[in-house]
């Protein structure tokens, strides 16, 4: 006894050291070093039976608790019987009498010590495990012990980790769900005694003066008024103890809902309990009270009471998740709908907007969240199934929503509310596509909503009628997405109005336009208010309320138009010709607006508030240009329509657009609007390409300022865009026009007096005739930019370049890349010299893939590079640099170029009957494939992910696995690996992948799988037994199916792990039978 105490005064010490803040971190490993030593011995879970009961130290009791849990999960079976008996009654003792005193932490990991036993022993050798957790439930004293018990059974047994048999998971979730039906009376008893025990006490208010006027809607919603009645009571004020227990039966349930399957266990008792439950969230009566009566107990018991809402919103959440639904289940599911739309009701009841509003905000915001989940679910997953139901008003049910969207308090809430609806949309519109003789009557019924719909989310985007909202919205810092909140806020509200617009096309323009057209009209009539002054323009428009409207109003015409731009695809396709008129109204506009900004060069002028107005001014302009350039494919198939018919229209909108264009091109533009213009540019002369385009004066005015090398240069991107709009004028076909109306030889004639401008000043650089000449350093960035160069050469040119300068360039580097060069690029990780690599085995992919015999002389020495010299560097090194690469090479290579390795003929094949054709380099063809077994050993995922896929597309198209070399000196060998690599979970994401990938290997020859194989595989495994190795054999079915076969594979892994668990647990010396 004595030296028990002394051991705890020592451990109570030692932990207090490791835990102070002066501690060193090198006395910290010797501290823990020391406490592993003394939790692998057999016998330390006495010492810590008794450090248990006798501590009150929060370090020492949670130490002991992971000692005894290290020795049930990972050593259990080589503990004695006896001692297994003396752990099962000792600890639930010291659970039942501490469990009031001990912190949660202490208790709830007992708990789960207690339940680690009973996964291991119940019900063989621990036949009372659950037993004692349905009397400790049903006992008041223990009720809420009991519940902590359940839930932790729940989450350890019903998925156990990797650390059980797959006999023994199966065999656990058999027993669990033969104890559902109990278990799930138990708790609805639970939760209708607490709520009728405080019901009665509950006190009935007098009448609501507005209880009728939502009488229809609920009476539509709710099929008997009893239900109605039921909702309609006073929720109960609960004591702590009672709102405790019931939050741990609601999580219970809500653990257990996530994986039993709906069935008739759930009854409508039980649903009926949870939804009560479900109306603490939305009882702001109750929360008021709470604040009114003042103490801070009261605001807690508050909190409290909105928990228990949002904990029975997950439990809804958790049953309305599952998609696979059993006919007898469906009625509850509706009953379900009707009582969780009584509750949106509840939250929605109010005509004042400012009340519903308010009423949200003053919700848990937990439970706002639940309810939004619940919503999603709903439209995702149960509408098509409930939509059928004539007693179901599902656009009552829109109505709702639609209050409840547009009252959203936060923004979050408000996006997750807009997905919904895009979800209703997606729903719609895939309805319509399946059954377009019911278009008209499907449109019907929804069309006063969508339209309801379309009008707030344009109104919620605008500053004339959102302000305050929009301005707390941050238009500066950049999400994942590379986009701000506001940008954010934007993108989705467009996809609504664009989901809207698919719909009821009609509509939707009409709605939009003039919106369009009010702002536009603030915009164009800005020119009176400018005035000369001494350094050039100014807008006479001072007065601060008047800036600050126009700043509302220029934001709002920048949304607006980027909504137009958003519709363009709407006007093209099969309706080009019955949506003419609103798309030419909409184009002549934009090209209107951009003429307009250029002209009178709004983007120079001066404001009042230059920091506001300004930024205003250039994001109109660039978003009226962007908006135009949507409508680039619109224009195009108006060009073919005006090609026939040869209009001026047509001819007057280009040569105006371009009049906008021009002068925006210019140093003097500010970068945003100057990349708009060059956008646009290149949409003219790539999408629509017009015959004369190139004649407008205002084209011709970009060629010259292009090609004129006295004038100032644009920023690189502008001037890349340019160049490239040019270009394509004189390159690309005009549409509609034959082959010999396309005018090449001018058109030639000015490409190459264009190119020879562009080219001007690097032509006229001269080599120092006084410099040695020297190789080309690989370890320059100029190496890299001419790989580049070279390689989109290739990739574009290989034809034109003729087979004896394109056959002198791969000649040439494959003499640069020596294997010296090659280790000095390659060794310097993530450095240029990688990147060069990489791209010179890009230039050698293009190659490879090349068809016809001209590149064929050159395979021998590229295979030689990659597998003699890219590859003895790169194959032991941990960076994944060049690795890719070099891979994709070696596919390319074989997948384009088979028969350099496999002659045979179809004749040939077809006379055999199989193919068993001659092989040719098989020298060559083995290393590769040991090349890709090899990667398979590495702990880079993308390379692994990336060569499998490689496998198996060699396999889908050549039938690789077939190969007579492959399936007798390989095919094995690979399983080999993927299994080890599966038995290592070090590439556990994949694991999918690799049983299929297994499968298809040994789908080749079943008989040598089953018969030579897998035998030999687990004679080869350590750590486990002979009597183990014939269990996983007899459990690995002979099936030959794809499912069958892949289930049996993980099986087989799963038990081999668990099996060598078990051996390491077992004590030195053990003897097995």
């Amino acid at each position: 006894m004595a030296s028990e105490e002394a051991s705890l005064r020592a451990l109570e010490s030692l932990m207090t050291e490791f835990f102070h803040d002066c501690t060193t971190n090198e006395r910290k490993r010797e501290i823990e070093e020391l406490l592993d030593n003394f939790a692998q011995q057999l016998g330390a879970w006495r010492l810590c039976l008794y450090f248990l009961s006798s501590t009150r130290n929060d370090y020492v009791m949670m130490y002991s608790l992971t000692v005894f849990e290290n020795l049930i999960n990972k050593m259990w079976l080589g503990v004695p019987s006896q001692d297994k008996m003396e752990i099962r009654s000792c600890l639930p003792k010291l659970l039942l009498a501490h469990h009031k005193t001990l912190p949660y932490f202490i208790r709830n990991k007992l708990c789960k010590v207690i339940v680690d036993i009973g996964r291991q022993d119940w019900p063989m050798f621990y036949h009372d495990f659950f037993t004692n957790i349905l009397q400790l439930i049903q006992s008041p004293v223990t009720t809420p012990l009991g519940l902590i018990m359940l839930k932790t059974t729940s989450e350890e047994l019903a998925c156990p980790r990797e650390d059980l048999s797959v006999a023994r998971k199966e065999e656990l979730r058999k027993l669990l769900l033969d104890q559902v039906q109990a278990v799930l009376g138990l708790l609805t008893g639970i939760l209708e005694t607490v709520w009728d025990k405080h019901s009665v006490t509950a006190a009935t208010p007098p009448p609501s003066p507005t209880s009728g006027e939502s009488g229809d809607l609920l009476s539509n919603l709710l099929q008997s008024p009893s239900s109605a009645k039921l909702l309609n009571q006073p929720i109960p004020i609960l004591d702590a103890e009672s709102e405790y227990i019931c939050s741990l039966a609601l999580e219970c349930l809500a653990h257990l809902f996530s994986w039993i399957p709906l069935s008739a266990s759930i009854t409508p008792s039980l649903l009926t309990t949870i939804f009560h439950f479900a109306r603490f969230g939305c009882d702001i009566r109750a929360r008021k009270m709470a604040s009114v009566n003042g103490s801070s107990q009261n605001c807690v018991l508050g909190q409290e009471r909105g928990r228990l809402g949002v904990l029975a919103m997950s439990c809804i959440n958790e049953l309305m998740s599952k998609n696979c639904v059993p006919m007898e289940f469906e009625e509850y599911l509706l009953r379900m709908f009707q009582q969780t739309f009584y509750l949106l009701q509840k939250i929605t009841k109010d005509n004042n907007a400012h009340t519903v509003k308010s009423r949200l905000e003053e919700l848990d915001e937990s439970y706002v969240e639940k309810f939004t989940d619940f919503l999603r679910l709903f439209v995702s997953v149960h509408l098509r199934r409930i939509e059928s139901y004539s007693q179901f008003p599902v656009v009552e049910f829109l109505t709702l929503l639609f209050k409840y969207t547009f009252h959203q308090p936060t923004h979050e809430g408000y996006f997750s509310c807009l997905d919904i609806w895009t979800l209703f949309l997606d729903y719609l519109t895939s309805k319509i596509k399946s059954r377009l003789g019911d278009k008209e009557a499907v449109l019907n019924r929804y069309e006063d909503a969508l339209v309801l719909l379309l009008t707030e989310v344009l109104n919620r985007i605008q500053f004339r009628y959102n302000q305050a909202q929009l301005e707390e919205l941050d238009d500066e810092t950049l999400d994942d997405d590379q986009q701000t909140e506001w940008q954010r806020y934007l993108r989705q509200s467009l996809e609504v109005v664009a989901k809207v617009m698919e719909l009821l096309p009609t509509h939707a323009f009409s709605t939009l336009f003039p919106v369009l057209q009010d702002n536009l009209e603030v915009y164009l009539g800005l020119q009176q208010f400018i005035v000369t002054s001494g350094s050039g323009h100014r807008l006479n428009i001072t007065a601060e309320n008047d800036c600050r409207r126009l700043h509302c109003s220029l934001r709002d015409l920048s949304s607006l138009l980027q909504a137009v731009g958003r519709l363009a695809e709407y006007f093209i396709g099969d309706v080009f010709a019955a949506r003419f008129s609103d798309a030419l109204t909409v184009v002549e506009r934009l090209v209107k607006v951009t003429l307009y900004g250029s002209q009178i060069k709004l983007y120079n002028i001066e404001t009042a508030v230059p920091s506001v107005l300004k930024p205003d001014l250039i994001d109109v302009h660039a978003q009226s240009l962007a908006a135009l350039q949507a409508y680039s494919h619109w224009l195009a198939q108006y060009c073919s329509e005006a090609h026939r018919q040869n209009t001026q229209q047509f001819v007057t909108l280009i040569s105006t657009t371009m009049d906008a264009v021009t002068p925006l091109i210019s140093t003097k533009v500010q970068d945003k609007l100057l990349l708009s213009a060059c956008h646009l540019l290149v949409s003219l002369a790539t999408t629509v390409r017009p015959v004369f385009l190139i004649s407008i004066p205002a084209v011709q005015k970009v060629f010259n300022r292009i090609t004129d090398a006295s004038a100032q240069r644009l920023i690189d991107k502008a001037q890349v865009l340019v160049c490239r709009a040019l270009s394509n004028i004189l390159l690309l076909p005009w549409p509609n026009l034959p082959e010999n109306e396309q005018q090449w030889p001018v058109r030639s004639i000015n490409h190459a007096s264009l190119i020879s401008a562009l080219s001007r000043d690097y032509r006229n650089l001269k080599p120092d005739a006084g410099a040695p000449q020297r190789k080309m350093p690989l370890d320059d960035n100029v190496t890299d930019e001419m790989l580049s160069f070279f390689l989109t050469l290739f990739r574009g040119l290989r034809v034109q370049m003729g087979v004896p300068f394109t056959e002198q360039i791969i000649q040439t580097f494959l003499n640069m890349f020596t294997r010296e060069q090659l280790a000095d690029s390659i060794l310097n990780e993530g450095s240029t010299g990688c990147r060069v690599v990489e791209k010179f085995l890009k230039i050698l992919q293009v190659v490879v893939q090349e068809p016809g015999q001209v590149f064929k002389p050159f395979l021998p020495s590229i295979i030689s590079l990659c597998m003699e010299q890219v590859y003895p560097i790169i194959a032991e090194r941990p960076s994944p640099d060049v690795k890719a690469e070099l891979f994709e090479l070696l596919f390319r290579t074989l997948h384009h170029n088979w028969r350099h390795f496999f002659k045979s003929s179809v004749l040939a094949s077809v006379q055999r009957g199989v193919a068993e054709e001659p092989m040719e380099n098989e020298p060559q063809f083995s290393a590769i494939m040991q090349a890709f077994g090899q990667s398979f050993l590495q702990p880079d995922i993308h390379l692994f992910k990336q060569n499998l896929f490689y496998l198996e597309t060699l396999n889908t198209k050549q039938k690789l696995y077939h190969k007579k070399i492959f399936r007798t000196t390989m095919l094995f060998q690979f399983v080999n690996v993927l299994l080890q690599v599966l038995v290592h979970k070090s590439h556990d994401l994949l694991q999918e992948e690799i049983g299929i990938a297994v499968y298809n290997m040994a789908s080749v020859d079943f008989d040598g799988f089953f018969a030579a194989f897998l035998p030999e595989f687990l004679s080869s495994c350590d750590g486990v037994d002979a009597n183990q190795k014939n269990v996983l054999g007899r459990n690995f079915k002979m099936d030959r199916d794809l499912p069958s076969f892949t289930q049996n594979v993980h099986r087989l892994v799963n038990d081999l792990r668990y099996y060598r668990l078990c051996n390491d647990s077992l004590p030195p010396g053990t003897v097995k039978l």
